[in-house]
């Protein structure tokens, strides 16, 4: 029997889910194959090499240092994203809150990110290399648009793979997951609206016309993809941890003590279920 973990995307609302992964982490439970889409994976990877509290530490620490984002990054020609790729994505893993590559290198199994191919407009799924120590798809995967520049993935262009499969559980039964513990980033109730940015998406990106079509009906394919994925929950092929508020916290939150507070929900919600997901996980 194989177990999947599918991890939503979200920026720094992420921070739930990493509370969700360290809770799994102290439970002594490990996903046979992991797979997330932007700060998904991002965050995902310190689960993979067993760095508990590693996500909470950085975001803490520097959420609100122009360094890690701001409009400023945005605006360097070198950097164009509203991230400090170079500070987020080698620094910060190679020197300030090191990355434990030895112990990602050891995860016996397979762990993909997501990105979103502007020229076809759909979702391809990529191996996260073991030794890349720019994380290059990594940065790819969060690549939101408008607020990233695009990256070329084997010479494809790309952006954040939220936009063509924001929750890839479909992903983990097709790589051989008999079931899949998933972490949202919204509530149970949350409805995705229409895209209010979607005529600056159609100007700015108008040599992809695929892509800024898959925007378009990106609110509801979303909706559409959590009612199958309920389905599958009552089905019990699917464990769903969800949190019941995002505290107001904002993709690029800077309030520390919120970023906190939905990590420790997060923690919380996974070791208050912990018996319910080691009886899922053991089948």
């Amino acid at each position: 029997m194989k177990t999947g973990l599918v991890l939503e995307g979200g920026a720094l609302r992420t921070i739930y889910s990493s509370g969700v992964c360290d809770g799994l982490l102290d439970g002594g439970v490990m996903a046979d194959y992991v797979v997330g889409v932007s700060a998904g994976i991002a965050y995902g990877v310190s689960y993979v090499s067993r760095q508990r509290g590693r996500n909470l530490e950085i975001l803490t620490k520097y959420a609100g240092d122009r360094r890690y984002m701001g409009v400023g990054n945005l605006l360097r020609k070198d950097n164009r994203s509203y991230f400090g790729l170079k500070f987020s994505y080698e620094t910060i893993p190679n020197e300030l809150v090191p990355f434990d590559y030895e112990t990602f290198a050891a995860y016996p199994g397979e762990v993909e990110a997501v990105v979103t191919n502007l020229d076809t407009g759909k979702a391809e799924y990529y191996h996260v290399p073991r030794g890349d120590k720019g994380f290059t798809l990594l940065q790819a995967t969060c690549a939101m648009p408008l607020m990233f520049p695009i990256f070329r993935v084997n010479g494809k262009p790309c952006l954040d793979g939220g936009a063509a499969d924001a929750i890839p559980f479909r992903r983990a039964f097709e790589k051989g997951c008999d079931r899949a513990v998933v972490v949202l980033t919204h509530p149970r109730d949350y409805v995705r609206q229409p895209e209010k940015l979607q005529p600056v998406i159609d100007r700015y990106y108008r040599r992809y016309p695929n892509f800024c079509e898959t925007m378009r009906r990106r609110a509801e394919t979303y909706n559409r993809d959590r009612e199958e994925l309920f389905q599958l929950e009552r089905e019990g092929k699917a464990l769903v941890i969800a949190p019941r508020t995002t505290r107001g916290v904002s993709r690029i939150e800077r309030d520390t003590e919120k970023l906190r507070l939905l990590w420790g929900d997060g923690y919380q919600d996974a070791i208050a279920r912990m018996e319910e997901i080691r009886a899922f996980v053991r089948g």
